[in-house]
């Protein structure tokens, strides 16, 4: 498959899905899955409570992107205009040395168990340690079927927290949830076991559920950008000048990391999983030092090029959720020719690296609005009643007057008219 395409942007949507498909080996079902996005009502109202009708997103293909040597286009869910051109640039620019590299840990999460009133929560730690493997078999006892896939509870931990109620003992169980986003196997797990940690600690079991900072399940991205492709040493001197405001304040970090989540939710909420998990874990993991800090990193190479880095939490999964029972879903995880949660885990933090990375350059050289205003101006053209051709002539008009307000769009509306 090549992923490298010259003019994507000027196709027509139904263009643009006939190629998709015929490099990824789309049927015509799941073309139509897409092109048609709207479940039938009767599915839907099982997906969630007092179904009223449904609220599309846009569905782009972000296109360039080589990982691990391999092509792959990239199905990215989003509102906001400039993300999917602006990763495409990047995923462009990095191909010139040899695209992303990227890993992935094993797809451990963690289960919380709350113990209250424990009469000695040191002397407990103890105990439940000395019984780890009586308590990780009663926990795999209870989801068979993850075991026979690989999976199952792997350790067991346990540390006391000083809170505003008191000390109380947290249990963690650590579980392999293989394809899974695993919450619903975690919390089987850690409600089962509850009573047995109550009945070793002497202590009273309240809350029992997944943690959503899965520092133990991460992916990380590398790429390498060319100093002449970019802009010269002058740029990258500049990329990593902003990398260090983001590093030195919370203010502006804060705004860095959201351009790192721009790709990232992207590609989460087009394949059906949790994006409120995955945005919730990254925030709290770029926070676990103490100090809130980016997710991404730049530095110099010895010859002056751009190496951008970023590690980020990836709990998401191939089976179970919305990600098996939403058809456009499946039809992006096709795209994506993943076949396991680690590599589409390994995608999510390259398309953040890339997002972050093409924001970052956008700030260094010609401000982030250029590009950004240039596509919001056809947002604006719809709003103030432009219909068909007359809304890229109106959206033309406002980028040149750099006048990109609805009051003058529609005075051009009426001018055109």
């Amino acid at each position: 498959m090549n992923s490298q395409v010259s003019g994507f942007y000027k196709l027509s949507p139904k263009e643009r899905l006939d190629q998709v498909a015929a490099e990824t080996g789309l049927s015509d079902e799941e073309k139509e899955a897409i092109a048609n996005a709207m479940l039938p009502m009767e599915q839907a109202n099982r997906m969630i409570e007092n179904v009223i009708g449904e609220m599309p997103i846009p569905l782009g293909i972000a296109v360039n992107f080589k990982i691990n040597g391999e092509d792959k286009f990239i199905p990215m869910a989003i509102e906001e205009p400039s993300v999917v051109a602006a990763c495409s640039y990047a995923a462009k620019l990095a191909r010139i040395r040899g695209g992303f590299t990227t890993e992935a840990s094993e797809p451990i999460m963690i289960g919380q168990i709350q113990l209250l009133d424990v009469p000695d929560p040191e002397g407990a730690i103890v105990q439940i340690l000395a019984r780890k493997k009586e308590l990780i078999e009663k926990a795999n006892s209870l989801d068979p079927i993850l075991v026979k896939f690989g999976g199952g509870a792997r350790d067991v931990e346990a540390r006391v927290v000083d809170s505003i109620v008191g000390k109380m003992l947290i249990c963690h169980l650590l579980v392999d949830c293989r394809d899974a986003m695993g919450a619903n196997a975690v919390n089987t797990m850690v409600e089962g076991i509850a009573p047995m940690l109550e009945e070793i600690t002497g202590g009273e079991a309240r809350l029992r559920i997944i943690s959503n900072l899965a520092v133990h399940r991460t992916s990380s991205a590398r790429a390498v950008w060319d100093k002449e492709a970019i802009g010269g040493e002058e740029v990258v001197d500049r990329i990593i000048q902003a990398y260090a405001f983001a590093a030195a304040d919370q203010y502006r970090c804060t705004t860095h990391n959201k351009g790192a989540m721009n790709g990232v939710t992207a590609v989460v909420i087009a394949t059906g999983n949790d994006f409120r998990a995955v945005e919730a874990g990254a925030h709290s993991f770029a926070a676990r030092s103490g100090k809130y800090s980016p997710l991404t990193h730049y530095e110099k190479d010895a010859d002056g090029n751009l190496v951008g880095s970023i590690e980020i939490p990836t709990p998401v999964g191939l089976v179970g959720g919305a990600t098996k029972t939403h058809p456009v879903a499946r039809a992006n995880v096709k795209i994506l020719g993943v076949k396991t949660a680690q590599e589409l885990g390994q995608i999510i933090a390259m398309v953040g690296l890339a997002q972050n990375f093409a924001a970052l350059r956008a700030l260094a050289t010609e401000g982030i609005q250029r590009g950004h205003m240039n596509l919001h101006a056809k947002n604006i053209a719809v709003l103030a009643g432009a219909k068909g051709d007359m809304i890229d002539k109106v959206a033309q008009q406002l980028v040149k007057e750099k006048k990109v307000r609805v009051d003058r769009a529609q005075e051009i509306v009426k001018e055109l008219q």
